[in-house]
This record gives structure tokens, sequence and C-alpha cells, in this order.
């Protein structure tokens, strides 16, 4: 890629106050994309966007949960109305969970993980498609998990939303690259972020999960380097890249 690859395209990236999402919207504005900055984060996502604008780009931001059909509503119709066009989403928004293993899951975690992990995506995912599919083309890239490889990453309610998006990308690909829309996720695994996990120590899922999660894993990667791999697979660089699950892990997922 060269800069200004995405120069006028209308950019949507989820959970982007913070992270990697925040790192993502700012490298597609310095791509030249328009960007949808979206988060429940108010103060955050303002100030992603009051930096793109700083910068000379344009963005807006749309403060809400993603799970809410009025959110998703909201997300498109501004996105629509102020660039004129979605050509890339961006489902990078999620939690993790309490490391639990499924016998000790409760209700509100595994409702909340799923709802934000999976179901957010598949809403704003359907209510962007019609937009793409108008213009014969588009790029939908999430934040899959190393959790979505394995099933010693995470609790029961994470390893579960993040094979989903792994089986969300999967379908969609083939549903629709016949009508120009491509999806593909990376897997990131550790990362510098603000991402925390609120693992009882004393409970079973920790305690079987938190040594295997140090096997094989290298360094910690940065914001920067997951930010890349997503522009990358949005762009047209990737053209031919579609269903695909990217490891950006420092070769932990081959161990």
């Amino acid at each position: 890629m060269t800069n200004k690859d995405f120069e006028g395209r209308g950019v949507v990236v989820t959970g982007a106050a913070s992270g990697i999402g925040r790192t993502t919207a700012l490298m597609f504005a310095h791509e030249g994309a328009k960007v949808l900055v979206a988060d429940l984060d108010r103060a955050g996502a303002e100030e992603v966007v009051e930096e793109i604008s700083a910068a000379g780009g344009a963005a807006v931001a749309v403060v809400g949960d993603l799970s809410d059909r009025q959110v998703v509503a909201e997300v498109v119709g501004r996105a629509v109305g102020d660039f004129g066009r979605v050509d890339v989403l961006v489902n990078n928004a999620g939690i993790m969970d309490r490391m639990s293993a499924l016998g000790e899951t409760d209700d509100a975690e595994w409702e909340r993980v799923i709802r934000i992990n999976l179901t957010a995506p598949f809403l704003l995912t359907r209510a962007v498609l019609p937009h793409m599919l108008a213009a014969g083309r588009g790029s939908i890239v999430f934040t899959a998990s190393e959790a979505g490889l394995r099933g010693s990453a995470a609790g029961a309610a994470y390893t579960a939303s993040k094979h989903g998006i792994v089986g969300l990308v999967k379908n969609l690909a083939v549903m629709y690259r016949g009508q120009g829309i491509r999806a593909n996720a990376v897997a990131p695994g550790p990362t510098a972020t603000n991402i925390r996990v609120d693992a009882g120590q004393e409970a079973h899922g920790p305690s079987v999960i938190g040594p295997l999660i140090g096997v094989g894993i290298g360094r910690l990667g940065s914001a920067e380097e997951q930010a890349a791999a997503i522009v990358f697979l949005a762009s047209d660089a990737a053209s031919f890249i579609n269903g695909a699950i990217l490891p950006v892990d420092d070769g932990w997922a081959a161990v």
C-alpha cells in the first residue's frame, strides 16, 4: 500500500476510542479514508475524531452500544449520510470474559460477552451489507482472536464468541464473494491495549487456562501491528484474500 490508498472511501471502525480500534481508525485516516469512529466511550471517540480532523482528515463519532439496533442504524445512517458510502467495515469492538469454565459461567457473563462480541458485529454487518451490495464492492474485517483458533486462550464465553466470528467470516466470504464483498479477520495474539481480564483466581477456568496461555507465546504485540494487518486486509492489495483468519501473533498459532 501507499499513502492515500483509501482516498475518499468511507470506513466504519468499532471500538475505535482506544487500543487496536483507535490505531486502526487513525491509520485509515492517514491513508485518506473518511472514518466513522464508533464506541461507548464518548470522550475517547471524540478525541480520535479531533486528532483526525487536526491532521486534515474527515471523521465523525457515534457513541453507543452496538448491540442496540437503534445505535446500529445511527452508525450506518451517519456513515452513508456524511460520507455517501461505506466501503469498509471493521468489526473490532469486543470484551473479555472472566476466563470462566463453562460450568462456572453465569447467564450474565455469557449473555454480555456473546452480545457484544458476536451479536453486535452480526447486526452491524447485516445493516451495512445492502450499501456494499448496491455499490458492488466492500471489505469487512473482524477482530477475532487466538481464542477463535483454539480452546486454551480464554473462558467459555469469549472462546465461543470468537469461534462464532470465525464461522461468520467464512460464511460471509462464501455467500457474497460473487457480489464483490470480501470478509476476513485478524486473530491477535497478546497485544498491548487497555483490555483487562477480571478473572477469579480461585475459579476452575483461570487455574486451567493460566498455565496454557503462556505456552508458545512470543513477544507482546503492538496496536500498530494489529492495525496494519487490518488495513492491509481491507485494501485492494488483498483483493484475492477472502474468508481468511490471519494470526497476528508472533507465531503463537504455529506452536
